[in-house]
């Protein structure tokens, strides 16, 4: 259509040229062409709500056609993609009414173009005008019904994976119970039901009961060694097989539409696993916020080895936001669950955030709390 519009445009232009050489009225024709252009190029800017700017701006619009109109009849047929301008910008009734007074305009210059009546000029400009209408008004509700599916389909998706994070959190559950029932329960059941026959029996059979005690103590470790390997399965996937923190940022994403960088400051060293988790979890809350939330285009996830402490910055250049943001029950990605997490290793959380101007969230791990050094205890 903006095609159309230059070229009708310049055709016109052209026309007139051509029929009228040395005209007085051509330094105006080509100024108030060059003007309808450049308002033509402007308009997308303006966007496609009906709002002051863009009214003010299609009154511009029609005005300079319809002086160009009066000056040369042949810039008449500029109008059919004002047509679909018009419909486009107002509402359904004020454009019908625009569309119908452009026509008139049209009718007129082509009357005034023509050396005789001719029946089909009443006739064309009026059959254009509506197929114009009839056209665009199929097409807004092709558009339309297309928003209205993909809705459906983007709040379908959501709920779906809504509820298969729901059916996998209670699956999980369900397994760990089974898992703890089968292994840890009976394992100290065991050791509970030793331990009493190893009292009972302790001043009246001595031998007895340290045999009680010996086996008791062989289910601790088995129950022990049992209890690392649940929390071993329970370690985040990424960090499987050996892999770091480092790379395990660097594979993280947005999802589409945001780009994600990852830096790395300092001299990396190794870190408890507990410590890579939440890092780990942390960062994949803040960029799930990012995505459902912030409308960003970028992303940078900085992990920093500072000596004493090690810090995870993850900043965005979305929305931002005047009031932390709580995750749902069904989400465990908000700002509690990772404050909760920063604290529980010592740590501490922050976050930086203005309307428009995007969020920065830093976490800052000790690596030298009572809690750490335990993991590395026998």
């Amino acid at each position: 259509m903006h095609t159309a519009f230059f070229l009708l445009l310049g055709a016109s232009l052209f026309r007139f040229l051509l029929r009228h050489p040395g005209d007085p009225r051509t330094p105006w024709i080509i100024a108030l062409g060059l003007t309808l252009a450049l308002l033509y190029v402007l308009g997308p800017a303006l966007g496609a709500a009906p709002t002051l700017r863009r009214l003010l701006w299609l009154g511009l619009v029609v005005t300079t056609w319809v002086v160009l109109v009066v000056l040369a009849p042949s810039f008449a047929w500029c109008a059919v993609p004002l047509f679909y301008t018009a419909l486009r910008t107002l509402p359904p009734r004020a454009a019908i009414a625009l569309v119908a007074l452009l026509t008139v305009f049209v009718v007129a210059a082509q009357m005034k173009l023509s050396k005789e009546f001719d029946p089909n000029l009443l006739v064309a400009p009026p059959a254009v005008a509506a197929v114009a209408a009839a056209v665009f008004i199929h097409m807004e509700r092709q558009a339309q019904a297309q928003r209205t599916l993909i809705e459906d389909l983007i709040r379908t998706r959501r709920e779906l994976a809504a509820t298969e994070r729901r059916e996998g959190t209670l699956a999980e559950r369900q397994r760990l119970s089974m898992e703890i029932h089968d292994t840890l329960a009976q394992h100290l059941s065991s050791q509970q039901m030793l331990l009493q026959a190893a009292d009972r029996t302790w001043d009246t059979d001595p031998g007895t009961a340290r045999a009680h005690v010996r086996t008791a103590e062989g289910i601790a470790a088995r129950g022990l060694a049992e209890a690392r390997r649940l929390v071993h399965d329970l370690a985040p996937p990424e960090l499987a097989g050996g892999a770091g923190l480092p790379d395990a940022l660097r594979a993280l994403d947005a999802g589409p539409g945001t780009t994600v960088r990852f830096h790395l400051e300092g001299t990396p060293v190794p870190l408890p696993d507990r410590v890579q988790s939440a890092l780990l979890r942390i960062a994949q809350g803040a960029l799930a916020n990012v995505r459902e939330h912030s409308g960003a285009r970028a992303a940078a996830l900085t992990l920093s080895f500072l000596g004493d402490q090690v810090v995870l910055d993850i900043a965005d250049d979305g929305r931002g936001f005047t009031e932390p943001r709580t995750a749902g029950p069904d989400r465990g990605h908000g700002l509690p669950a990772m404050r909760a997490r920063a604290t529980q290793l010592g740590g501490t959380l922050t976050v930086e955030s203005a309307p428009g101007e995007g969020t920065v969230l830093s976490v800052a791990i000790p690596l030298s709390t009572p809690t750490q050094r335990t993991e590395h205890s026998p």
